[in-house]
């Protein structure tokens, strides 16, 4: 009896391992795209330890406020993973710059991979989070200096409410968090949900459903 209980903790723990980044069996493993002489761990493959650089480790730039005009949301996001720093590989983190115009929104979305630890470093933003069933509401109103939390994979979102830009910066618990915004996914799919499946599930006119399907 006690073999199978010890055998059914193992199992629970591999299980609870293998869905989040795993721990590295080494000091670094930073990723490349070249197969070449290198070994495949976490989805990327090892660069050789005796070519690896304090570069590898290095990423400039998130001084640089984002373009937040370029968005019809009036916000930007720089996210550094792994894809941009390859030192990140096995590491389980990453970092992104959030910047705002006023009334700017990072709109509702989920990191499926991730929990994410905000820090506000100018202006004032109105935060919150979505719980799985029955959805409750989790919001708070953030200042300079104010940190708040998004557990892994819930739905979240960030607006400037002021009517200066703001600057955040956040950590995830993931090298590559995954994003998905909720409003791109369900009407902006490739190819696009069935009309009378969003028209039924939102309780809306099939016409409504087709002009907020345009708009992505």
């Amino acid at each position: 009896m006690m073999k199978v209980v010890i055998v059914a903790i193992l199992a629970l723990a591999t299980t609870l391992v293998s869905a989040y980044d795993p721990s590295p069996l080494q000091d670094f493993c930073v990723a490349i795209n070249n197969t070449d002489s290198a070994v495949f761990v976490n989805g990327k493959f090892c660069k050789d330890p005796a070519t690896v650089t304090a570069n590898d480790f290095f990423f400039p730039g998130l001084n640089i406020p984002g373009n937040t005009a370029a968005s019809k949301l009036g916000s930007s996001v720089n996210l550094v993973n792994v894809d941009k720093l390859p030192g990140l590989n096995t590491l389980g983190i990453s970092l992104a710059r959030l910047d705002f115009a006023p009334y700017g929104l990072n709109p509702p979305h989920t990191h499926p991979r991730g929990t994410e630890l905000l820090v506000i470093m100018e202006g004032t933003l109105l935060v919150g989070f979505v719980t799985s069933n029955p959805n409750k509401l989790f919001t708070k109103v953030l200042n300079k200096g104010d940190v708040f939390v998004f557990p892994i994979g819930l739905i979240h979102f960030q607006f400037n409410i002021g009517q200066t830009n703001a600057v955040a910066f956040a950590g995830l618990s993931s090298q590559n968090p995954g994003l998905i915004t909720i409003a791109n996914a369900v009407f902006g799919s490739n190819p696009p949900i069935n009309p009378d499946v969003l028209a039924k599930a939102f309780q809306l006119d099939k016409n409504v459903v087709d002009y907020l399907q345009k708009q992505f």
